[in-house]
This record gives structure tokens, sequence and C-alpha cells, in this order.
């Protein structure tokens, strides 16, 4: 039975020194860190190695469950797996212990407001881009694909896999230049 600590910050110029000093005080054996999104278990290879440690009886420690997931549909399912497992989930910031009906029933409701809180911020990201493009301050990225290109390489009959491995771009985006316009 062994303890193990996961900390996770979203931007590489975050730290991870406060989580790692927690979990660590707390008394992980181990501790996995990455500085990666959280709104997806894609490209979290440290969780990912985690996960695969994990054996009957111990035990995965996290300072706070938004280090882990940001929905709840992502949280749920982790929790059902370690729990399948025999793995206990524990928060060294939130009294969250999967071992107890209380520390599950609290981890269910942190979910949903981590949940919340990261549509909430979507919300207002959105509604700033669209009130700055009403403004004509944001004009969106530069297109990186060149039309003109695309066409004269269909013009010179080569087919939508060669346009796209000629300028290194996907099937889709070449279909997309194609069908507008």
């Amino acid at each position: 039975m062994a303890v193990y600590g996961y900390a996770r910050v979203s931007t590489t110029d975050q730290d991870l020194t406060i989580q790692e000093q927690a979990l660590r005080s707390y008394g992980c054996d181990i501790i996995r860190a990455e500085k990666v999104s959280g709104t997806s278990r894609d490209g979290r290879k440290e969780l990912e190695t985690l996960l695969d440690f994990l054996r009957n009886g111990d035990t995965l420690v996290v300072t706070r469950i938004d280090r882990l997931a940001r929905s709840i549909r992502d949280l749920q399912n982790l929790v059902h797996d370690l729990k399948e497992r025999g793995v206990i989930l524990k928060a060294t910031e939130q009294p969250i212990d999967t071992g107890t009906a209380a520390g599950k029933a609290f981890l269910d409701m942190l979910g949903v407001f981590a949940e919340f809180e990261t549509n909430l911020r979507s919300e207002r990201q959105m509604e700033g881009i669209a009130k700055a493009k009403a403004a004509g301050v944001y004009k969106g990225r530069k297109p990186t694909i060149d039309r003109d290109e695309v066409a004269r390489l269909r013009a010179e009959g080569k087919g939508v896999s060669e346009i796209a491995r000629t300028l290194n771009i996907g099937r889709a985006s070449v279909y997309r230049v194609m069908n507008s316009g």
C-alpha cells in the first residue's frame, strides 16, 4: 500500500513547488507533476503513468480536485476507475476521502462547482471575443493556409492527399479551402 501524489498547473509559467511540498508533507511516497491543462486527460502523461502504477490499497493524493479534473464527467470516470481498482482518492486542502461516504459526497459537490467555474470562464472568454470583434479590435488569427497555393496545386491536377502532404496540412483543411469558394 503506497501513497502517491499528483500535482498539476495549467501553464508553463506557473510553479508546482507549493503543491509538491504539500504532497510531501502529507506523506506521498512518489509524486508525479506536470504543466498541462486539466480540461482533458489528453496529453497528461504523468497522470496516465501514475494511474498505471496504482494498485488495490493505494491512495492517490492531490492538493485540490481541480488539479485532477475540470469536468464532472471526467472526475466521476476517474473516481469510478479508482474505486474499481481499490484505490482511495484524498485531497490535502479539501475534506475529500473516497473511502468515506461524506468524503465522496463532498467530492461530487466540488466536481460540480469546478465544472461550473470552467464553463463560466469559457462563457466570459467568448463574450470578450464577441465584444472585441464587434469593436473591430479582434479579427481572429491570420490564415495559415495559402488558398492560392491550394488552388494552383489543384489546377495542376494534384489530388487532395498530395496537396495536403505538399503544404504540410490536413486533408480536411484542403477540402475546407476547396469548398469555401
